[in-house]
């Protein structure tokens, strides 16, 4: 196989294992409220594999699909991990872990209010609004998870994951 075919088979190969590995991890985490590593991941991809991130991306949320099902929230899902994807690739440059569990944490924080405008064409702005409000407490829990998971990980995953996808590469 040549080198190009080898790569393309082993990019696809790595973004499909990664993209199933941030659906697994969230169910993992699942019995906790709103603390998930999807976020992590997603920043991580964006840093790594540029505009590439969104076949690992849309592999999570093609699992999210086919698992739990359609419904409101499977809108958001196709919009809301690329307004981070953006956000992390345009701030790929930073290096300290505070920083990466700064933009991790807001995004959580910032969950529901990104996933509103769904229920405004829906419902209203009330029903936007009160939808927003009762997640608040939720998007807390979000952005501290968020936050403590990226100043962990965030440094040293991402010296791995660019050793996966140079391991490909070259």
């Amino acid at each position: 196989m040549d080198k190009q075919r080898h790569s393309l088979a082993y990019e696809c190969a790595l973004f499909g294992i990664l993209g199933s590995l941030t659906f697994a991890l969230k169910l993992v985490m699942a019995p906790l409220p709103n603390i998930e590593p999807s976020s992590l991941m997603v920043m991580l991809f964006a840093v790594t594999f540029g505009f590439k991130a969104v076949y690992p991306i849309y592999v999570y949320v093609a699992l999210e699909f086919l698992v739990n099902g359609l419904n409101l929230w499977s809108i958001n899902y196709l919009y809301i991990w690329l307004i981070l994807a953006v956000a992390a690739w345009l701030m790929r440059k930073m290096e300290r872990p505070i920083e990466w569990a700064l933009l991790s944490g807001v995004f959580g924080l910032m969950f529901g209010l990104l996933c509103a405008p769904v229920y405004l064409f829906v419902g209203g702005w009330g029903y936007a609004l009160s939808w927003w409000i009762s997640g608040i407490p939720y998007d807390i829990l979000h952005c501290v998870g968020n936050f403590a998971i990226a100043f962990i990980l965030f440094v040293p995953l991402r010296r791995v994951m660019q050793k996966l996808y140079d391991y490909g590469i070259k």
